[in-house]
């Protein structure tokens, strides 16, 4: 390959060539076929090369591709926007939909509707965004600030919010040395600490991801951690925003991860799966309630991208929508998520160095520690995360790091996350190639007496 101006992930290192992709695989320009474990970045969630959606793609770059959002509107954002709304239950009055590019535009907006929503009503001073660590909600700087990840909040951290606030719902390693459900929510009424701490005047939101994402490899809360948090933001007048962005859109068994706690939010952001990948596009979804004052105030959301909305990349989002209905793609991930989860439990048993098999649906992690009684994790300069993902790749497995440990520090996750079109063989596949990449890294391991012989 001649000399390259592209800036990869890690400058000095040589990445295959993409040559196309089928289903669940994809395949590099030598020839050499990958199953896609992890959907991308958690992202891909129909499979590659869907013919449903190439069509529409063709179909409406026929027509119009983009249009700017404060000449025109169209068809395929107006119908989207109706869809997001019929699709996330449980607000009165529905949602209102706001159409970015990426993940962490829709996270920033979700910020930045939250403070205009309390200054519509005459509140001045609640301008204040609580999260957890072990969180991650997008990297640009008002997304960052809303993140508690350690690692990528390291470069900017003068520049950042102190927002990161409470502790995680992490059982596997609990904050407060407890266990479920004698624990009776420390972590959950952490929150209710925060605000008296820092004053319910001042706050204008909570933002949390439903199922801890790469912050934590899949940290999954207990039931009704999320009744206890919408009931302390309802109590002290605080929006609830849950980043969807990971975990929406049939992701865990369900059109919507916080479904499984039966509660709903005042906002919610989408992305990754609401265009499976076939185009940029995310979602900042409002409700009713926060809409109104709005809508009797200055009649306008102060925020907006160039390609918010364009019609191109909102027929696609539409197209794959509809594929997930009609090929019943919610249902299919809950089911083949138990069987992926059941063949992951097999495997901890094989392997001592996987600590915790956790996740819903098509989401799981795994997290590995060196000894499974301290659950004590190996030491950081091995690298352990780095060494599993390149491996399975040698191996035609791709895999997606994640952080875990005390803090999100010194730990080592992964994510699994195929396509939610994959069958319980190709599930199968995936379980041999991760067994045979679990037992070369724990043989190279032997070799440097990390782990005895």
């Amino acid at each position: 390959m001649e000399e390259t101006r592209l800036i990869k992930p890690l400058l000095d290192k040589e990445y295959p060539m993409i040559s196309h992709g089928d289903g669940i695989y994809l395949y590099d320009t030598d020839g050499k076929k990958y199953i896609d474990g992890s959907s991308g970045a958690i992202t891909a969630s129909i499979g590659h090369g869907v013919k449903e959606i190439i069509d529409e793609m063709e179909k409406q770059a026929n027509k119009i591709s983009f249009v700017y959002r404060s000449q025109f509107t169209s068809e395929p954002a107006e119908k989207l926007a109706t869809k997001l709304s019929e699709l996330a239950k449980g607000a009165d009055g529905g949602y209102w939909s706001f159409f970015v590019n990426s993940g962490s535009e829709a996270t920033e907006t979700a910020m930045k509707i939250a403070i205009q929503y309390w200054q519509e009503k005459g509140v001045k001073g609640k301008n204040k965004i609580l999260s957890r660590w072990m969180s991650y909600h997008g990297i640009t700087i008002g997304a960052l600030s809303m993140s508690g990840h350690t690692v990528r909040r390291a470069r900017f951290v003068s520049l950042l919010e102190d927002y990161p606030t409470i502790s995680p719902p992490y059982c596997f390693r609990c904050p407060y040395d407890t266990t479920y459900p004698s624990c009776n929510y420390l972590c959950a009424y952490e929150l209710e600490k925060a605000i008296n701490r820092i004053g319910a005047e001042h706050i204008a939101a909570f933002i949390a991801e439903p199922i801890i994402g790469a912050a934590g490899g899949a940290i999954v809360p207990p039931d009704g951690y999320y009744q206890v948090i919408k009931k302390i933001c309802e109590k002290h007048n605080i929006l609830f925003i849950a980043d969807e962005v990971m975990t929406g859109i049939a992701r865990t068994g369900k059109m919507f991860a916080l479904e499984h706690w039966e509660t709903n939010a005042d906002i919610i952001t989408l992305g990754k799966g609401m265009s499976a990948g076939y185009t940029p596009i995310a979602a900042t979804l409002v409700s009713e309630k926060i809409m109104e004052p709005i809508k009797k105030g200055s009649r306008l959301i102060m925020s907006g991208h160039t390609y918010s909305a364009n019609p191109q990349s909102a027929s696609v989002a539409l197209a794959v929508l509809k594929y997930i209905e009609s090929n019943n793609l919610v249902e299919a991930a809950e089911k083949n998520g138990r069987y992926m989860f059941s063949k992951l439990l097999e495997l901890q048993k094989k392997y001592p160095i996987i600590g915790d098999i956790r996740g819903k649906g098509m989401l799981c992690g795994i997290e590995f520690v060196s000894d499974m009684i301290t659950k004590f994790p190996f030491k950081k300069e091995i690298d352990l995360t780095t060494m599993i993902v390149k491996q399975a790749q040698l191996n035609g497995l791709l895999l997606y790091p994640a952080a875990a440990g005390i803090e999100g520090i010194g730990g080592d996750a992964i994510l699994i996350a195929p396509p939610l079109t994959i069958t319980c063989d190709q599930i199968d596949e995936i379980i041999i190639l991760l067994s045979q990449t679990l037992s070369d890294v724990e043989k190279e391991l032997r070799i440097a007496g990390v782990i005895p012989a």
